[in-house]
């Protein structure tokens, strides 16, 4: 079974509220809500795809130390299997906005229950549970 790595984020604002993102139609999962973030490319530390994606997908500038780890997941799909390692972030510059088409929502933690996700991300929700709830 082939490994994928994938990094994510959340993002948290001035509020306290985290940012989760939409899949859009036609990709794998479609109309779940997730954590931004993306695949890590060959030669990529995860913090420099993170700060990529978050480039393209949101247009926002994150500098590698405000990027602190959390926790990971790490699950079985039928053809993959999924390493994601979480980081949390604070700080960043830019507005975000949607640059992919997908919906963008800011929820409070306590809330990401009611929005359905990946598998995957499933398991990265008591962590954020704990750090801000």
């Amino acid at each position: 079974m082939r490994l994928l790595l994938v990094v994510a984020v959340a993002l948290i604002d001035g509020d306290g509220r985290v940012l989760i993102a939409q899949r859009p139609p036609g990709k794998h999962l479609a109309g779940l809500w997730e954590f931004p973030g993306g695949k890590v490319e060959t030669g990529e530390r995860p913090e420099q795809s993170l700060i990529r994606e978050l480039s393209e997908e949101l247009g926002i500038s994150v500098k590698e130390e405000c990027l602190a780890p959390l926790t990971f997941a790490s699950h079985a799909y039928e053809d993959f299997h999924l390493l994601m390692p979480l980081y949390v972030c604070r700080r960043w510059e830019g507005f975000v906005q949607s640059h992919e088409g997908q919906t963008l929502k800011w929820v409070f933690v306590r809330d990401l229950r009611n929005y359905p996700m990946p598998p995957a991300d499933e398991p990265l929700l008591p962590a954020l549970v704990e750090l801000l709830g």
